[in-house]
Order: C-alpha cells, then sequence, then structure tokens
C-alpha cells in the first residue's frame, strides 16, 4: 500500500479554468471532499502538480 496515494478534493472546482476542471475528473473526483485512492505514479504525480492548491494528497 506504500505505493498508492490518498488525493482529497478540498477546492471547488467553481472558478476554476477548463483544464483544471478536467484534471479533476481525470483524477476520479467528482465531489468537494471526496477521496480516491490511485497508484503512485509519474502520470498521477503530474495531474497532482497541476492542481495541488485544490488536492490533499497523504
Amino acid at each position: 500500500m506504500s505505493n498508492m496515494l490518498e488525493i482529497t478534493l478540498i477546492k471547488s472546482t467553481i472558478g476554476a479554468t477548463e483544464k483544471q476542471c478536467a484534471v479533476v475528473r481525470g483524477l476520479g473526483l467528482r465531489r468537494l471532499h471526496q477521496t480516491v485512492t490511485l497508484q503512485d505514479s509519474p502520470e498521477t504525480r503530474g495531474m497532482i502538480s497541476k492542481i495541488n492548491h485544490m488536492l490533499k494528497v497523504k
């Protein structure tokens, strides 16, 4: 389980750009405070870095 990331959406996508909304959807997040568990990969890390101000990552 060490190579898994828990990602939580903590900021709304209202007012975010279309690209940021697409990244949120790409991570599998739909609602505020929803948490998803994803593999720790370069692709996932890249998506997280684009919207790190909207997420909490464990």
